[in-house]
């Protein structure tokens, strides 16, 4: 039998690997730390930006789309069409707005009544048909597209 003196004893780590352990673990906690407070900043700073500019883009954008898709499922009545230029034109009303820092460029005002111009237009003569409706959305597009041109980059 053995003897309890027998038993090797346990070994200790040296010192420099339980120093290396720790220098690791505060290393790996940092990390960490630093991660965690970098998103916190991160959404701070998002939760301060102005989300309302975008949002116009992205609902009338969003709008554009659904008169596209009505052209492409041939759903083209004024049921379909109208709601969704109706909100075009509301959502053109906010253009001016949502950008305060264009307001008064000429260029901006011009191409946010042309917007204006062309669906008070669509809405004073709904189009009935896919091909009326076809070119209204590329009517809508250009108007769109003339103001992203000079002011998007």
């Amino acid at each position: 039998m053995s003897t309890p003196a027998d038993k090797p004893a346990p070994r200790q780590p040296s010192p420099r690997v339980a120093a290396a352990q720790r220098y690791l673990f505060l290393f790996v906690l940092g990390l960490v730390l630093g991660v965690v407070a970098t998103v916190m900043l991160m959404r701070a700073l998002q939760a301060r930006a102005d989300h309302f500019p975008a949002s116009v883009m992205h609902v009338q954008q969003w709008h554009l789309d659904q008169l596209r898709a009505k052209v492409e499922q041939n759903r083209c009545e004024a049921t379909d069409t109208l709601p969704h230029l109706r909100a075009l034109r509301v959502m053109a009303d906010d253009l001016e707005p949502a950008f305060p820092d264009l307001r008064d460029d000429r260029r901006f005002a011009g191409a946010a009544s042309q917007m204006r111009r062309t669906l008070d237009a669509n809405l004073a003569s709904p189009p009935l048909n896919c091909g009326t409706l076809g070119t209204a959305a590329r009517d809508i597009g250009n108007a769109c597209r003339a103001c992203h041109q000079d002011f998007r980059g």
